[in-house]
This record gives structure tokens, sequence and C-alpha cells, in this order.
């Protein structure tokens, strides 16, 4: 037993250095100062929909609200069933700046949104292109400051500050973040360590890419050189695949988080949470079951163990079970506290990380299952196999 909380406290610790460089090198999207509209790049910003009724109107009223001095909006309905396109078509018609385009039919070697995407990109006539989903809404200043930010790299992404309404959001959604902050460094994002040798260091540095296709942008010769979304085109986690290929490539990627300027709720319901993670937890692994279930094992002896070891300790009296069960649950919830603190969380819920943890074991349990029977798993009325 003891030797499980060595496990958690020494991983803890190590997650907890991370966080702190993080905490220094993770930032936001910058102010800026808009200058005259000769000296600014005409951006394109790209929005592909499908059965997104619920929110697109925000979404697109967003953007166009921009102070920003040239832009354009463009929003692809792929070929909705909700009524998208009949509120696109009612928007489209009172707003100048606003392209509607109609999605073609999706080719059988492609997936549904990287095809969007990729439709867009060929509409879109300015020389950055940042790409939202539907479900993202912007403060007025967001692109300026993106645009700020791509003057120095080839491509940016903006983790949005995320909405979390309902209990099991407030449990799940967090953990994404969690692991983004406690596992991978943001300044690896953007250049290669150091520390590795000259040699391994263009051939390794797309292991350090992430990316949150909520809103992606590019300098459009840099997503070109990569052949755009079509370098991506059966990809399920495009965005992260997007970012290797960017770093393959030999271009630059900025990651920033965007509380204040970018915000998103991912999932307005349960059913949403679970088939939209159900998707690509597996898939963020690389399909590895072994590498899968490890990481499971893991995540249960780091979050969830140390509940159980404190209350045994106090069951059989033990001191050393006591101190370091509280070592490894202060370390936990310091950690969510941060974050939180960060997001604009409710701070309650670090205090019942591993609830989101064990929801994740269960989805994990699910996710094998259609691995290995072969299930079929669909999103927005299409399969994504």
């Amino acid at each position: 037993m003891m030797f499980l909380l060595y496990i958690s406290v020494g991983f803890l610790i190590y997650t907890s250095f991370i966080l702190g460089m993080n905490l220094i090198d993770f930032k936001g999207l910058k102010n800026t100062i808009v200058p005259d509209s000769s000296e600014k790049p005409k951006v394109s910003i790209c929005i592909p929909a499908r059965n997104e009724a619920s929110v697109i109107e925000r979404c697109v009223t967003s953007a166009l609200k921009q102070n920003y001095p040239n832009f354009e909006v463009l929003v692809l309905d792929d070929q909705s069933t909700d009524g998208t396109g009949e509120i696109l078509n009612k928007l489209s018609g009172i707003i100048n700046n606003l392209i509607h385009i109609k999605g073609k039919e999706k080719p059988n070697e492609w997936l549904g949104k990287p095809w969007a995407c990729h439709q867009l990109s060929e509409a879109a006539s300015g020389e950055i292109l940042i790409f939202i989903d539907a479900d993202v809404w912007l403060a007025e200043d967001a692109i300026p400051k993106a645009v700020s930010e791509l003057s120095t790299v080839d491509a940016i992404t903006v983790w949005p500050e995320q909405i979390v309404e309902s209990f099991w959001e407030k449990q799940v959604i967090p953990l994404v973040y969690f692991a983004l902050y406690t596992l991978l460094p943001s300044r690896y994002v953007e250049e290669a360590p150091k520390w590795l040798p000259s040699f391994l260091r263009k051939q390794l540095a797309p292991k350090f890419a992430a990316a949150c296709g909520q809103f992606i942008a590019f300098n459009k010769k840099a997503y070109s050189k990569i052949n755009g979304h079509e370098s991506v085109k059966d990809q399920i986690i495009e965005d992260v695949e997007l970012a290797k290929t960017i770093k393959s490539s030999g271009l630059t990627l900025k990651m920033l988080h965007g509380v204040d300027s970018v915000f998103c709720r991912m999932y307005s319901n349960d059913s949403e949470l679970w088939n939209g993670l159900r998707k690509n937890f597996f898939v963020g692994f690389g399909k590895n079951a072994v590498l899968f279930l490890l990481m499971s094992v893991l995540h249960l002896i780091v979050f969830v163990a140390p509940f159980f070891t404190f209350i045994y300790g106090f069951q059989v009296n033990s001191v050393e079970l006591l101190i370091w069960s509280s070592f490894s649950l202060i370390l936990l919830f310091s950690q969510r506290a941060i974050l939180n603190f960060i997001f604009k969380w409710d701070i309650y819920s670090s205090f019942t990380h591993a609830v989101g943890v064990l929801w994740f074991q269960v989805l994990g349990i699910q996710c094998l299952i259609d691995h290995f029977t072969g299930k079929s798993v669909s999103w927005k009325g299409r399969n994504l196999d």
C-alpha cells in the first residue's frame, strides 16, 4: 500500500513541476493595438457547422463583431438536418460580411470535419485562416490578438475558456485541461527541448505537438505548405495531427489559452459529453491498448487510491499512511485549484477530481469494447470508421 502512495506522490511532484513551467509559459492571447487597415492582413474566419442549430447564431454573430478592420466570416453548412442551414440563410440575407457555403457530399476517404474545413479553405480569400468550431464564441478583440500572435509564428492554437454548467461537465471537462497542463510543457510545443541531442530534435519535435481544433489559425502560406486539412483528411483527432504535421514540416506553432477572449461550451448534455469523448479518447492513445490500460492503472493509483489509503489509515491508526495520503491529496487539490482559478471553474470541483477520473475509467472500458468488437462510433449522424 505504501508503494502505491510513493508512486502517487512521486508522479504528482513531477506533474507539479510541469504545471509550474506552464504557469510561466502557457500564456493567454495578448492585448494589442489595432493599426490602420492598410497594415492589416485579411483574415478569413472559417466555421464548419453540422447540426449546430442551438449554437451557430451565437458563434457567427460574435465572429462578425470583431474589432478588426479587414476580415470575412465563412460558414459551411455540412449537410445539416436540424435547421442550421435555415439559420444561416437568415443571417446571410441580412449581413454582408457573412459567406454561407453549402457543403458538398463527403468523399469516402474523408472524415466530416477535415472535409468541411478543406472546403472552407478553398473559398477563403484571407492571408490568415482561422478555424473555429460552431460551439465557440469570441470576445471582440480575439481576432486582433490572434493576428498579433501570428506575426511571429506560422500557426497558433488557442485552448478556449471552457464553460461548464452541469454536474458531469464540471467533473469531466477540466480533466482534459488538467492533463494538458500537467503533462506537456507548452514551451516544447513551440520549440524542441534543448536537452534533446541536436540530431534528434527535428525527429522528435512532433512528439511534443498538441492543438485544440476549437480554435486553430494559420498563415496561409504555412497552411498551403502542409497541404492543409487534406493532410489529415482521415484523422479523427485532426487538430493534433495538424500540429504534428506543422512541426514535422519545420514550421512554428504556438499554444495559448483563451481566457477572456475565446469561449466554448463543448457539450450541452450528458449524452453529448459521453459520445463526444467516446469518439476520440482511445484514438488519442494511438489505439494502443497496452498504453491505454497502463495509463488507466496509473490514474487509479495516483488520483483515486490516496482517498482509500487515507480512510484506511484512520481505521488502522497508521500515521505513515495518513501523512503520505495527505501529501498526495494536498498536491492533487492544489493543482486542480490552480487550474480552476485560471479557467474560472467552480473551486469545489477541485475536491471531486477522482469522480471525473472514475468517469473516464468507465468511458475507457466502453472504448475498448468498441475497439475489440469492431463497433462503429458515430458523431453528428456520421460513422467515424
